[in-house]
Order: C-alpha cells, then structure tokens, then sequence
C-alpha cells in the first residue's frame, strides 16, 4: 500500500514538472536562443532580458534597443486548426512597425501535411515592414492576406494574431503614437432607459444632433489654402454662399434620440439590425456634394466618409448601410440623403466617449486624378442620456480574448458566404433526396444522371474547390479538445467542415453513415467517377468472393481503433500515422506533394478501377469510425421484398460495395446509400418481384379484353352463372 502510494506520488511528481517544463518551452525567454537577433531586426547583435511588466525583450544593435521582441500567444489566443497555440516571434520598433517576424512553433499537421514548412516560414517573415498604426485606423484590414491553399485557418490565425498582439504590444509601450483609448473625465455608459421623443429643435440644441456645413466659397478657399495650382483652376461652380454640403450627424443606437429621429417603427427595426455591441449612426445631408458619393456603389465601401474615436477607425461597407425614407421629427428640414450605419463591435466603439465623423472633399485635376481635403464633424453625446460608473472598469483579458477569437471565426464565416449557401443548398437537396428516395429513384436513367451530377459538386466544389474534406483526425482533435479543455473556436474556423460535422451527426440517426460516405465524401466520389470512367472502358470489374469481402471489412475497424489508441498518447503522432487515408494528397493538396504520397493516393484509385470504392470499403478509418455510432439510427429507409436473397440475389450481385448479403439483409456498416437498390427495387426489367407483378397485371387485363363490354370476366364475382342448356 505504501508502495503504490510512493509510486502514484512519484508519477504526479514527475507529470508536474512536465507541465512545468512544457509551459516554460513555450515561453518567449525559450525562443530567443534559437533566433539569430539580425533575423527580426537588420543589423541587430543581441536580446536584452525579458520585461517583467510586459513580456518583451530589447533588440539589441551596438547596446541600444532598436526593436522590442515578443510572443504573440503572450498577448492574443492563437490556437489553430489543431487546436494548440501558434508561437510567432516578432519584433516592433518606435514607430509601431514590424521589423521581423519568425514563425518558431506550430502544431498544424492537419493541414500542413504536405506544405513545406519553410513555405509557412517565408509567408510569415513576409510580415516585417507591416505599419500597425495604419492596422489599427483600418481594423486590421490595411494589408493583403496570403493564403496558402490546404492552410487557410492557419495564415489567419497567423495573421489574427501579429496584428491584434502587435497593437497589443505598441499600446502597453507607448510605440508609434499608439495608446489605449482614454474618454475624457469620468466614465460613463449610456442610460438605455431614457426613451422620450424629443422634437428636431430640442435635438439640435441640446447636442444630440450634431452639423458640419460648407459653402461653395468655403471650399474654395479651403483647396486655395493648399497652394495645388490644379485644384485652384477647378473652383467648385455656384455662387460663394450655395451650399456645398449640409451634413447632420445623431448616434441613433440611443433610444431617446432614436425613438425621436426614426420613430417608434423604424427604431425597432434598428435595434432587430443590430447585434449586441453594435451601435448606428443617422448621417443626413444635402447640398452640392454627396457625402456618399459612388464608390459603394463600385466597391461596396463608403469612402467619403470614415469615424474616428481616439486612434481607432471605423469604414462602412454596403453591408453595414440603410437608408432612411424620412425624418420622424415633424419640424425637421428636407435633406436629400438619409442614411443609417452600423459600427460593427469589432470597433470596439465607445458611446460615451468622444468621436468624429471625417468628410473627404475631393476635386478632380486631371482625367482621372484627385486631390483631397478632409473635415471633421465632432459629436460628444450629452450628459443627460449618461450615467457614471460607479465602480471602475476591470478589463477582463479572457472576455477581450474571447470575443477577438470570435470575430476571427465570425469574419471567416462572412467570407465564406457564397460557399456556405451552396454547401447549405445541397445538403438539403440530398434530404429531399433521401425523403422521397422512392419518387426520386422511379427513373433509373434520371437518377443516375443526378447521382452523377451530385458527386461531380462534391469532387469539385466541396473537394478541390472549398478543401472540405472530413478527416478522422477531426475526431481525433476533438477527443483531444474535450480531454484539455473543449472549446468552439478552433472547430468554427472552417466553416464548411463544421457544418459538415453538424449534418452527419444528423444524417447518422436517420439514415447511417452513407449519408456522407455515399454522397458528400470527395474522395468517394473521386472514387466512384473514376470507376464510371473506367466502366465505360470497358475496364474489367472484380467481384471478391462473399468470403473474403466480408473478411476485409474489419481491416478500416482496426485501422481506426489504432489512430485513435495513438492519439490518446501522442496527436502528433496518430496524425502521422493519418496518413493512411489519402484525403489530404489527393483533395487538399490536389496531389501536389512528396512522391511516395501521391504514389499511395494513386494507387488506391487505380485498384478502385478494377473494384469500386476499394477504399471505402476496406481501408477508411473514417468509414469505420462513423459506421459504430450510426448503429443507433432510428429508421429503416430501404425497402425491400420477402423474396430478396430467397431466391432473388439481383440487388446483392449488384451491389455497388457489396453491403447486401446473399441472405438478402443489408449491412448499415457498410451500405453507402447509394441507393441503386432501390432503383432495382422498381425496376421493370431486372427486379423478378415486379415483373411477375406485371405479368400477373397483364394476365387479368388479357382475360378482361375477352369478356364483352359491360360484362364482368367469368372469375368475377359480379358474373352471372352459366345455365345448362
């Protein structure tokens, strides 16, 4: 006893400090010996000590601080695909630009199997020289983002992070100008309680509505001020008191001001448009210029127009755009243009502080060339519609990081629209497939062709094209997720596939896992396409003996059973053992990898040539793993005779993967829905249940042509008995 218990404390002793040691790896103190200081830094010699107020280090050239070197997973979440933290080390100078940045650790064998890692480390050093002062008046958006094919999540996250933990990093030094927003005096949040409707004149004096107006002689002076001779010879027309712009701005998220300018209507419409965080401005004008202009209409932004608050900016896109029919306050002037915007809460906008709203005036001087002037409307919402904060605000850095890590997912889910949709259009037409299979499989020509089509898509649209491929090691991330510590973010950054996962979970209490092995599985239908071709050659098919094939099926139970053993030990490792299933090699990477990969991948199809889905029906440990909980599925869909298997075996010869045994039964472990079977079910030609059927139909409508009109045939029991003569 006292044995084991010496043993257990030995253990618990010994897992600690591997804890320990592990956290200390990942620490940025641990990075820097492996980095050469000219790497993040020209000319740089050598690393200061890490800070103790800030987790950076000096970069150090002839003994002065040239950079500050940090860690990004000190300052933001960088959890990838993979579901473990990023390590990035990069390097900021005074001016709040990246000098340097290497990519030192990562756990990304999901999507990275295949891609260089020298590939990921030149995309990411292309990083340096990226200004986070203009970051942070763009929201992040003030660069372009590379990506990798088969690393999407992964550059983002990449991206997410050396932007949000670069300004991180600038604002707590104080680099670049940058700093985090401080309101003026106390406080404040806005009282959401006060409600009452306030006429046009009470709004206009009291500061609710705030107004920025320009003559045609003020502008005019204003582009003479610059001194560009151009701009001068291209006076605005009119006469110097017309109005070049009358522009009125009211923050309506406020329900007194809200309620008063859009009414009672209108502002219940605003508050079902905005999501919680948000917040909407009412910008009105009138005039010779517009404050809109047209190149919303072109490109989907506003660029006219741009709010600033402190060192933040926000543009508007169409998306974020209404317009307004009308002013509800009866004695408000006509205005030409009425338009809401939205301020997305990744602006991280503060109602109670002050904010401006810039114009950009422009004035053409060439043929195609501008030049711009910009004035500001200031607004400071008035003191009656605040309330002070008793207490102060502690920051909570893990509800910051949360809803940083959901903007991250929530603006790749934006991204992907157009491919959600599709993805969404056809996971319901395969449901309204699989409900009205009988109706659906009536024409076997006709369903053929469908089948055909639907797996033509998911080759090319959910494979090649989207990279949607499920993976066993998706089940293994997620086993390894609920063992650490089960989080959303990681599995909400591909949309596709989440969306996938949340559609087989369904499809397997229904209908088992054909659903997806059968329809949505590209390298299935890859499979199967394949196959047609190599028919249609006239490539000679090989049926197994029942015998063997039945003894094959275990092989993908014991492949999967061993993936997931491994994982319990060691990810990494099940995740290179992965490499049994061909899916990364031929749909993500589209079979441009290493040679002994795409040897594997190709020699699995040319076996399917000869055997249909040869993989699927043995090797998949996918298959295998979503064959054992669809075992709980609640219906039976596929319809079937007393007189299947004694004695008819057309389904079970014809069987696509041999699923039907010779006793007639259907294996659910392994039938992929193919439904040919059911198209066998109503065939007039092939299936001896209905063309007997037919025969027996024909008979009696022979024997009722016989019998003289209005006469009832003889075996009828409406007939007349016949009298002797």
């Amino acid at each position: 006893m006292v044995l084991n218990r010496a043993v257990c404390f030995l253990l618990a002793f010994l897992l600690s400090c591997l804890v320990a040691l592990s956290a200390q790896a990942d620490s940025l103190a641990s990075f820097l010996p492996d980095i050469d200081p000219a790497e993040l830094a020209p000319g740089a010699e050598a690393f200061g000590p890490v800070r103790a107020d800030v987790a950076v280090a000096p970069v150090l050239r002839d003994g002065e601080t040239v950079a500050w070197a940090f860690l990004t997973s000190d300052f933001v979440g960088t959890t990838g695909y993979s579901g473990k933290p990023i390590h990035v080390v990069a390097a900021i100078d005074e001016e709040a630009v990246l000098t340097g940045v290497k990519l030192v650790k990562h756990s990304e064998p999901i999507v990275l199997i295949g891609i260089p890692n020298a590939r990921m480390v030149e995309l990411t050093g292309g990083y340096a020289g990226l200004d986070l002062k203009r970051e942070a008046e763009t929201g992040g958006e003030g660069h372009d983002l590379d990506i990798i094919s088969g690393a999407t999540v992964t550059i983002m996250v990449i991206d997410d992070s050396l932007v949000r933990g670069g300004i991180k990093v600038a604002r707590a030094l104080g680099l670049g100008g940058l700093s985090p927003v401080q309101p003026d005096g106390p406080k404040r949040e806005v009282d959401m309680a006060q409600d009452a409707v306030s006429d046009w004149a009470t709004l206009s004096g009291d500061g609710s509505i705030r107004r920025l107006t320009l003559d045609v002689g003020q502008i005019n002076a204003a582009f003479e001020a610059t001194g560009d001779v151009r701009a001068i010879k291209r006076p605005e027309p009119g006469a110097p008191d017309d109005t070049y712009i009358d522009m009125h701005l009211a923050l309506v998220s406020v329900p007194s001001i809200g309620k008063s300018l859009l009414g009672e209507a209108e502002y219940q419409n605003l508050t079902k448009w905005l999501d919680p965080g948000e917040h909407a401005i009412l910008v009105l004008g009138r005039g010779a210029y517009s404050f809109k202009g047209s190149g919303y209409v072109r490109g989907g932004i506003f660029d006219r127009i741009q709010l600033i608050q402190g060192d933040q900016s926000v543009r508007f896109f169409d998306k974020q755009q209404q317009r307004l029919g009308s002013v509800a306050a009866p004695d408000a002037p006509s205005f030409t243009e009425l338009d809401i915007f939205k301020i997305p809460v990744e602006a991280e906008f503060d109602p109670a502080a002050p904010f401006r709203l810039q114009l950009l005036a422009q004035r053409a001087v060439g043929a195609v060339e501008k030049t711009f002037l910009t004035f500001d409307l200031g607004y400071r919402l008035p003191e009656q519609y605040l309330l002070p904060v008793a207490a102060p605000v502690v920051v909570d850095d893990a509800s910051d990081e949360a809803a940083a890590k959901a903007a991250l997912w929530q603006r790749i889910w934006r991204d992907r629209q157009v491919e959600i949709a599709a993805l969404g259009g056809m996971l319901l037409l395969l449901t309204a497939a699989f409900f009205f299979q009988f109706h659906v499989t009536a024409n076997a020509r006709v369903f053929y062709w469908f089948r055909i089509a639907f797996l033509t898509a998911t080759l090319f649209f959910v494979g090649w094209y989207a990279n949607a491929q499920l993976s066993v090691v998706n089940l293994m991330a997620l086993a390894g997720s609920l063992r650490t510590g089960f989080t959303w973010d990681a599995f909400l950054l591909d949309p596709l596939v989440f969306i996938q996962w949340f559609a087989v979970a369904a499809a397997l209490l229904f209908w088992g896992r054909g659903a997806y092995c059968g329809w949505l599985c590209p390298f299935g239908a890859l499979q199967e396409l394949t196959n047609k071709l190599a028919r249609a050659c006239r490539v000679p098919q090989w049926t197994l003996p029942w015998g063997l094939n039945e003894r094959l099926w275990p092989l993908k139970y014991m492949i999967f059973l061993g993936l997931f053993g491994l994982s319990m030990v060691s990810i990494p490792l099940a995740e290179k053992y992965a490499e049994v299933e061909p899916f990364k090699t031929a749909i993500i990477l589209k079979f441009m990898r290493d040679w002994p990969f795409v040897v594997f991948a190709l020699s699995l199809l040319f076996v399917g040539l000869f055997i249909e889905r040869f993989y699927c029906r043995y090797l998949c440990a996918l298959g295998a793993a979503l064959a054992i909980p669809a075992r709980v599925r609640m219906f039976d869909w596929l319809k079937r005779y007393k007189e299947c298997g004694t004695p008819c075996q057309t389904c079970a010869n014809e069987c696509p993967v041999q699923a039907i045994h010779p006793t007639g039964e259907i294996n659910p472990n392994e039938c992929v829905t193919c439904l040919h079977c059911q198209v066998l079910y109503q065939s007039e030609t092939k299936c001896p249940v209905v063309i007997r059927q037919l025969k027996r139909r024909a008979k009696v409508g022979a024997v009722e042509l016989k019998v003289p009109l209005g006469q009832p045939p003889a075996n009828h029991p409406n007939a007349k008995p016949k009298t002797a003569s």
